[in-house]
């Protein structure tokens, strides 16, 4: 950021304050205080929460997230790889491959990270050796078999004093490739997302008067033009694109990452929480999924246990039905659990109360992308990716009797009825239920007594 000249002048004289007080380089400017905000990281010299800068050079604009190494806040790390397309992975030279590279690599490939810089640091106090570098780069590309990336570039560095962070070093003339700042100046970002089908969820129905009635939001993959044919999910209602309006403007289409309005021809029931789709290539509906799940907070979470779900503008209840496994992110070992605990991330499957539009997270982030909201408190429990829809969840239909309720009732002579009894163990419940039982019996009434003990021994006692 200095280097680019992208440090202000106001900002340089606050640096050299907090530098006198909490630097760690003498009398020197110490960098790492422009992002490192919080007291804590201050006194401690380590990064704990995410802190985000901006800055631009002639070519692009940047917005990094500086994320924290420690294991224990593996929550902050994957919130800022979230929304990253480049992953940029420090190691020190001095220290070779640590636990935490590992894992910090394994997290920026589950949450869709393309491209990757092993960014190796601090070549100055091994006397900028070849030999070193080539050495942690070999043990890096044993583990690229456990990762998804598309391109891994590995770079000499030494953040202290520059060399080859913007301008090339003059201590490693071995070194032919790029710098970090030349890379991140040509590396392609794919925009294989703008040749996915059209999805679109409502934010806000815009109508300031009588006369207009828009669906507000940003488009999450695909394109769209004027005169498009959508459906509405999960309605299934169709319509027509009228217009495509960017505040006072009409477009004749408009793209992936684009805030904007659309009319439609026709008057169909739209909401927030709703998705415009294209109408050839719809968003399948599902409501159980198999998941990634990164846990977020110190409660556990368990087997059965019911959240709110966010994805994209939709709301639903979610239970966790099972837990496949808990990822060992240091040694990419699969572990059994029964629950989940603070910085877990584990492939889980979770049931919704309603059936609702997605995709898998590597297709559509936006739409494959959710969070989990305790119901009591509000807090956000946990991050997820969603893998796929479940068999199960869509291949279930309403099988109807030809023997129906009514002619049962015929058959008995005497309508059918549920009586429900409860209470406390041991309060007299079943010795209740089985005299009621008798005495209907022996008026010849039809009856079947469903004892819970009994369900949990026999019907119900694999659960």
């Amino acid at each position: 950021m200095h280097e680019s000249q992208n440090v202000f002048e106001d900002q340089l004289k606050s640096l050299e304050k907090d530098s006198e007080k909490f630097g760690t380089r003498a009398n020197e400017l110490d960098f790492a205080l422009l992002v490192d905000g919080l007291k804590a990281e201050r006194e401690q010299g380590i990064t704990i929460d995410v802190a985000y800068r901006f800055f631009e050079t002639e070519h692009r604009r940047y917005i990094v997230a500086d994320t924290p190494g420690h294991e224990q806040y593996t929550r902050n790390m994957a919130t800022g790889a979230s929304t990253a397309d480049v992953a940029i992975i420090l190691v020190d030279a001095t220290n070779g491959i640590l636990p935490q590279t590992t894992r910090h690599s394994f997290i920026a490939s589950l949450l869709g990270i393309k491209h990757v810089v092993l960014a190796i640091n601090k070549m100055d106090l091994v006397s900028y050796g070849k030999d070193t570098f080539d050495q942690i780069h070999s043990d890096y590309a044993k583990l690229e078999k456990f990762f998804s990336f598309r391109s891994i570039t590995a770079i000499p560095l030494s953040a202290l004093v520059g060399d080859n962070v913007v301008e090339r070093s003059a201590n490693m003339t071995w070194y032919q490739g790029p710098t970090i700042l030349g890379f991140l100046e040509s590396v392609e970002i794919s925009e294989e997302i703008e040749q996915q089908p059209f999805r679109f969820p409502v934010q806000w129905v815009n109508r300031p008067n009588s006369n207009f009635r828009g669906f507000s939001g940003t488009i999450a993959s695909g394109t769209v033009s004027s005169g498009d044919k959508i459906l509405a999910l999960p309605s299934r209602q169709t319509a027509t694109v009228k217009d495509i309006i960017l505040f006072d403007t009409k477009l004749p289409t408009a793209g992936t990452h684009k805030a904007i309005t659309i009319t439609l021809e026709e008057e169909i029931d739209l909401s927030r929480g709703d998705i415009i789709v294209s109408q050839t290539q719809p968003s399948p509906i599902a409501n159980q999924f198999e998941v990634n799940l990164v846990w977020m907070s110190e409660e556990p979470g368990y087997i059965g246990r019911t959240y709110l779900i966010q994805i994209a503008n939709q709301s639903a209840r979610a239970t966790i039905t099972n837990i496949k496994h808990k990822y060992n992110i240091n040694t990419f070992e699969k572990l059994p659990s029964k629950e989940l605990n603070l910085n877990d991330i584990a492939v889980t499957t979770i049931v919704l109360d309603t059936s609702i539009p997605f995709e898998a997270y590597r297709e559509c982030r936006k739409l494959g992308a959710f969070v989990f909201i305790d119901r009591y408190t509000n807090h956000t429990v946990g991050a997820g990716m969603i893998n796929f829809a479940l068999r199960r969840s869509t291949n279930l239909y309403d099988q109807h009797s030809v023997v129906t309720r009514p002619i049962r009732e015929q058959l008995n002579a005497h309508k059918g009825r549920v009586f429900w009894l409860t209470g406390l163990s041991g309060s007299g419940k079943s010795t209740i239920a089985n005299a009621a039982e008798k005495i209907l019996h022996d008026e010849g009434i039809r009856t079947y007594l469903l004892d819970g003990d009994n369900i949990r021994q026999h019907l119900s006692s694999d659960l």
